[in-house]
């Protein structure tokens, strides 16, 4: 069975999507990837596409949703990227709220950190929540 893992931010337009490329390139399809937001915007940040696609990850296509509850409740893992107290809690997930700097409005350079720091965070996760192939 393979693990959910949801990531939300407030606009569901940068850090939740790049972590949710990330999360679907790297895992090779082992985990099944959802991402919201608690007040999703209308697009994803042109910048982050543009970063994304630098390191070969295509998230042009996707579309900000709103965090439901149905989509916490399907998942395994909730990370949460500076949206508070808007995700709903459940008894027997794993939650983690990673402070990240929000890349909206910021130029390129800025917006490379903030994906490179998703990186490293998306292979942790991945080496905890999936099982060593031997």
């Amino acid at each position: 069975m393979r693990p959910v893992v949801l990531f939300v931010c407030v606009h569901n337009a940068g850090r939740s999507q790049m972590a949710a490329g990330y999360m679907r390139e790297l895992s090779g399809g082992r985990v099944e990837v959802l991402s919201a937001g608690s007040e999703p915007k209308e697009q994803i940040n042109p910048i982050a596409i543009q970063a994304m696609a630098e390191e070969g990850v295509d998230i042009a296509r996707s579309v900000p949703k709103v965090l439901t509850t149905e989509a916490v409740r399907e998942s395994d893992v909730v990370i949460t990227m500076g949206c508070g107290d808007a995700c709903p809690i459940f008894p027997g997930k794993r939650y983690e709220d990673w402070e990240l700097e929000d890349p909206a409005g910021k130029d390129i350079v800025t917006v490379r950190r903030v994906r490179d720091e998703i990186r490293g965070r998306v292979e942790v996760l991945l080496s905890e929540i999936l099982p060593v192939a031997r």
